[in-house]
């Protein structure tokens, strides 16, 4: 049996529809266009069912026929999602409330979907964690209350089952799979006390003692639960405008890691593998470095460094694609995991949302507003870098969304990959390699050292072994480790001073920046790239969407000024 074609939700200002996905994309013919404009359209978990909000009515649809499922009177609805077994249809609205009703209304409401009936009315002023988390059998639900977890079983929202206290706790997440469900809280310090990170298994919460897993951290002021990222505001030995960040892994059997990055910076985003066994992490400053890591928390695969700032496994695992989205290029590079082989390396500037298809072999990428308010539209490409179907938004509309219908695991089996492009009229955007920035004067000289304000680095395989090398033990990998991050944070903070050679033989093939010859001109060049160092991390906190002080965009606006000195000062002007 054929699987089936997967459908494209488009959302925007002339109306909601379903695109017939890849390779052949038209309007899906069972679904008429809902020429209104919608606040919000969601698919159910396992694809099945189709809702969207146009102002009017809440409305759910079965999308293989089209047919009308439900139809709910909630004009004002903002968001809406389903539960794991499409049993519960959750919506939310803006909470308000009124002189004459000072309360305000309940503004969370949980329906049942055979039936139409609200299970139960509830009050949620925060749009941050609106929903309520389900086990994926449904047979526990949770939510945060006051600086509680509230946890329901079998859909019976009238009953709290058990209730988790923890002081101020900002964020939650229920494990995936069957039971026994666990779930991970994490609850920042204050007053001295460090920040935590705890795992129980539900229903087992007697007390920081029944913890599976206990984690604190002295320095941390927003927390990622995919592995666990720790964000601090503040780097207080100065090294870094973002503050600091570390990454952890914490095992359901108690046992905790610190991720050793190999360069230091922001960590710009974190993804597991769909085969739970692996995760890969973006991370440094521009050049970014990526690196796949076991669960050991030891690297298997280096992909060098490179304009990227995301990271997006297919649904199979067995396709990775590092992409440099918001202020970057949009260039994307496409790798095969098995074999660590690049696929692919094509370039979508301008993107704000991307996705894979649940077939593995097609994704989207989108220019949506409010983001970008210009050039509006969607492509949806094959990984090999063709593009399949372009979509132009017309001017004076809008492009809001793109969502692709979800399928159950196993719906799409994996296929190998493919190296040569796939055809389409539209051919391929293969990004042609950039060229750096040199001035005027160097540009007919050869390249030297002293010339490139970065030194990329090329992908090597981590394995130990892979490369010939002699496999260490796990003692001897913990503690080369510790002598590469103290190296490496050595070097941050005195990036003047040498580093020591052990061996004159290594310090004689290693090749050196050169000298001009002068002493005090050699300094004052340092002291100009040390400049353009600072202002390439501002330019990598730009990409993160953090707000620049004025100070910090100063800065950005002399580095003209600089390149100009540094031509000089190597021309020897």
């Amino acid at each position: 049996m054929a699987p089936p074609t997967p459908l494209l939700a488009v959302r925007g200002s002339d109306g909601t529809f379903l695109l017939r996905g890849p390779p052949k994309c038209e309007e899906n013919a069972d679904f008429p266009r809902d020429p209104r404009q919608s606040r919000y359209a969601a698919f159910s978990k396992d694809g099945t069912f189709f809702a969207w909000c146009n102002g009017e009515k809440v409305t759910v649809v079965n999308v293989a026929d089209g047919s009308q499922v439900r139809l709910f009177d909630l004009p004002k609805t903002a968001m809406l999602e389903f539960s794991p077994l499409n049993t519960v249809l959750a919506t939310w609205q803006v909470y308000s409330k009124t002189q004459d009703n000072p309360q305000g209304d309940p503004n969370l409401q949980l329906w049942d979907l055979k039936t139409g009936s609200c299970l139960k009315a509830l009050y949620q002023k925060k749009v941050q964690g609106w929903c309520p988390s389900w086990s994926d059998d449904e047979k526990i639900a949770v939510r945060s209350v006051n600086n509680e977890l509230h946890f329901f079983e079998n859909n019976d929202f009238n009953t709290i089952a058990n209730k988790l206290h923890l002081q101020k706790v900002s964020e939650f997440v229920l494990s995936p799979g069957s039971q026994p469900s666990k779930v991970a809280v994490y609850v920042p310090g204050s007053k001295g006390a460090p920040s935590f990170v705890r795992l129980y298994q539900y229903p087992n919460f007697a007390g920081p003692t029944s913890a599976l897993a206990n984690k604190s951290f002295f320095k941390a002021d927003r927390v990622n639960l995919c592995v666990i990222e720790l964000d601090t505001e503040v780097d207080k030995t100065g090294a870094s405008y973002y503050g600091e960040q570390t990454l952890h892994y914490l095992a359901t059997n108690g046992e905790t890691s610190l991720v050793q990055l190999q360069k230091n910076g922001p960590i710009y985003d974190v993804a597991w593998s769909p085969s739970s066994t692996e995760f890969c992490v973006v991370y440094g400053f521009m050049p970014a470095k990526a690196t796949v890591y076991n669960l050991k928390c030891d690297p298997v695969f280096d992909f060098g460094t490179g304009p990227r700032n995301a990271v997006y496994y297919s649904p199979q695992g067995h396709i990775l694609i590092l992409a440099g989205f918001g202020n970057l290029r949009g260039q994307m590079e496409v790798w095969d995991v098995k074999k660590w082989k690049q696929v692919s390396k094509p370039q979508a500037p301008d993107s704000t949302h991307f996705a894979w298809c649940p077939d593995g072999e097609h994704v989207v990428t989108s220019t949506c507003a409010p983001r970008l308010r210009v050039s509006n539209g969607y492509k949806i490409w094959h990984y090999t870098g063709t593009v399949l179907y372009k979509q132009d938004i017309p001017a004076g509309t809008e492009l809001w969304e793109t969502v692709w219908q979800p399928f159950p695991d196993g719906t799409f089996p994996e296929r190998p990959v493919k190296y040569q492009a796939a055809p389409s009229e539209l051919g391929s955007t293969e990004a042609k390699p950039a060229q750096a920035y040199r001035p005027p004067a160097l540009r007919n000289k050869p390249v030297t050292a002293s010339s490139k304000l970065h030194e990329e680095e090329p992908p090597q395989n981590m394995r130990p072994g892979a490369a010939g090398d002699k496999q260490l033990s796990k003692t001897a990998l913990k503690n080369q480790k510790k002598r590469e991050a103290k190296k490496a944070a050595k070097q941050e903070m005195n990036p003047d001073v040498p580093e020591p050679q052990s061996n004159p033989s290594q310090a004689n093939s290693t090749p050196t920046e050169p000298s001009s010859g002068d002493p005090e001109t050699d300094k004052k060049i340092k002291n100009v790239k040390k400049k353009l160092k600072a202002i390439d991390e501002l330019k990598a906190l730009q990409a993160t969407g953090k707000p620049l002080q004025k100070n910090q965009l100063e800065k950005m606006e002399k580095e003209a000024q600089l390149l100009k000195e540094l031509e000089d000062l190597q021309l020897g002007v």
